[in-house]
Parts: C-alpha cells; sequence; structure tokens
C-alpha cells in the first residue's frame, strides 16, 4: 500500500509541477485525459526508480560537497535526476517525436526550479496523507 501511496504522490506531484510551471515543464501524451494520467505515473515510476537506484550513488560520490555546502547540492543532485528522468522518458524508441514523457524547457535553472517544486508538493501531499498509510 505504502509503494502505491507513493506513486501515486509522486504522479501528483510532477502533475501538479507542470500546471504551476506552465510552458517550462509538460508532460508529453497523446492528449486524451487517459494517456497523460498513464504518462504521469510512468514518469512517476521512472523518477522513483531513478531517485532509487542513482541518487545514492550520487549522493556517495558527492559526500565531501554535501559537508562543505551543508546539504545543500542535494537541490543539484535533485536537478540532476529529474534530467535523468527526463532523458530516460524522452526517448523515441518507435518514431522520431516522443509519444510520452517529461519534458522541461529552458536550461538548467527550470530543471532546479521544477526539483524544488516536486519536492515541496510532495512534502505537502505526504503532510496531507493519514499518517496510517505513509507509515
Amino acid at each position: 500500500m505504502k509503494l502505491v501511496a507513493s506513486i501515486l504522490i509522486t504522479a501528483l506531484a510532477i502533475g501538479l509541477s507542470a500546471l504551476i510551471l506552465g510552458s517550462h515543464m509538460d508532460v508529453v501524451s497523446d492528449g486524451t485525459t487517459l494517456g497523460t494520467t498513464l504518462a504521469v505515473i510512468v514518469v512517476a515510476i521512472v523518477y522513483g526508480l531513478v531517485h532509487m537506484i542513482v541518487k545514492p550513488i550520487v549522493q556517495l560520490i558527492s559526500l565531501p560537497l554535501y559537508i562543505l555546502t551543508l546539504g545543500l547540492v542535494s537541490v543539484l543532485i535533485n536537478a540532476l535526476m529529474l534530467w535523468i528522468t527526463t532523458s530516460i522518458t524522452n526517448q523515441s524508441w518507435f518514431s522520431d517525436t516522443p509519444n510520452w514523457g517529461l519534458e522541461v524547457n529552458g536550461g538548467f535553472w527550470w530543471y532546479v526550479l521544477a526539483a524544488i517544486v516536486i519536492s515541496v508538493v510532495q512534502t505537502i501531499l505526504l503532510a496531507l496523507l493519514p499518517k496510517r498509510i505513509s507509515d
């Protein structure tokens, strides 16, 4: 139950972040409600896997930077995880244009802002979740 709740909260955070950031962050889908919902859920799963697999390795490598910046480098690492997620989900395996995925337009600072917005929205949604599910 906790895994499903985590995926749904991440999907909701990504979807709300796309709405908040407007044209700088977009969930690419076929345009239907079902297609957009499925695309957001798949992006949330990929985002969770990237955070589960890649982030601990990057955190270990950048441990001196964590100490030097008192943890502020974590914002940049979250932006890197978001960039990896967009790179994975925007692959066009079957055609020249991506059929689904996550796009962040505008460069590096928009990745940083998107990572901050996703983290804040996830924190708010987790705080609203009943204690029984979040444990």
